[in-house]
C-alpha cells in the first residue's frame, strides 16, 4: 500500500485528486492533505510518506520552492498543474511523474504503477543500504560513513586532512589533494568524525589533529601536512591546546 499526501492550495483539487484516488484505493491511501505548503513542510519534518501529490502553482510558495526547502526527500514526488510547461523542469527535480489537471484517470492509474514500482526499487535499496552500514561497523576499522545526496561514502579518517564548511555543504580535503563535496551541514559532519583525532577549531573548519604540522601561536592558526592555513577560533584556542 502506498501511503500519500496531498499539498495544493484549492481545496477543491484536493478533493477531486482524493475522489479519483477512492478508484485505487487497494494501491494507495491518502494519510494527510495540505492547502499551505508551510504545513506540509512542518508535517514532513517527523512524517514520511512514500508519495506527495504537488501542486505547482500556490501563491505562497511554488511547488519547485517547496522541493527546495525540504530537509531530506526520500519520497516520491507527482506534479500536479494545469499548465504542460511544467512537465519538463518537473522531471528535472527529479519527480516521478506529472500529471496534468483536470487528472485523467487512465493517467493516474500509470502514475500508480510508477508508484509502485518505486517503492518496490527504494524498499530494496534501503536494505542494501542496511547491510553496508553494518558491515562497515563490524569491520572495526577506521572508517566513517557518510550518507548524502542517495549514496553511501566511505571514508578512511586517515586519509582526511580537514573538512571545511561551505553552508548547507561541507568539502573533505584528502591527502592525495582529493577534495569531496557531501550535502551535510558541518555540525552533522562532526558527530560522525571521532573525537579522539577530530576537532572544531573553528565554525568553518573540522581538523585531523594528526594532521597538523605546526601551530603558530602568535596569529591564531595552524599549518597541515598539505601547508593549508586553519585558523584556530579565540574561543576554541583552550579547548584545541587541551586536546594537543
Amino acid at each position: 500500500m502506498i501511503k500519500a499526501i496531498i499539498v495544493d492550495d484549492e481545496p477543491k483539487a484536493i478533493e477531486s485528486l482524493t475522489w479519483e484516488l477512492t478508484h485505487f484505493r487497494e494501491d494507495i491511501e491518502i494519510i494527510s492533505s495540505f492547502n499551505k505548503p508551510e504545513e506540509a513542510l512542518a508535517y514532513l519534518k517527523t512524517n514520511r510518506p512514500d508519495c506527495v501529490f504537488l501542486d505547482i502553482n500556490m501563491p505562497t510558495m511554488d511547488g519547485f520552492q517547496f522541493l527546495e526547502k525540504l530537509e531530506k526527500k526520500d519520497f516520491a514526488v507527482v506534479i500536479t498543474t494545469a499548465y504542460n510547461e511544467y512537465a519538463l523542469k518537473a522531471l528535472k527535480n527529479e519527480a516521478i511523474d506529472y500529471l496534468l489537471k483536470p487528472i485523467d484517470s487512465d493517467d493516474l492509474h500509470d502514475t500508480i504503477v510508477k508508484l509502485k514500482k518505486h517503492k518496490t526499487n527504494y524498499l530494496t535499496v534501503s536494505k542494501v543500504e542496511e547491510v553496508l552500514l553494518n558491515f562497515n561497523e563490524s569491520l572495526n576499522q577506521k572508517k566513517i560513513t557518510i550518507n548524502t545526496d542517495g549514496k553511501l561514502i566511505f571514508l578512511n579518517t586517515e586519509d582526511i586532512l580537514f573538512v571545511e564548511s561551505d553552508g548547507n555543504y561541507s568539502t573533505f580535503n584528502m591527502v592525495n589533494d582529493k577534495k569531496i563535496v557531501v550535502t551535510k551541514k558541518l555540525k552533522e559532519v562532526n558527530t560522525i568524525l571521532p573525537e579522539t583525532c577530530f576537532f572544531r577549531i573553528h565554525n568553518c573548519y573540522i581538523i585531523n589533529l594528526n594532521k597538523i604540522k605546526e601551530f603558530i601561536k602568535s596569529d591564531g592558526y595552524v599549518i597541515m601536512d598539505s601547508d593549508d592555513k586553519i585558523p584556530v577560533a579565540r574561543q576554541r584556542k583552550s579547548d584545541f591546546l587541551e586536546k594537543l
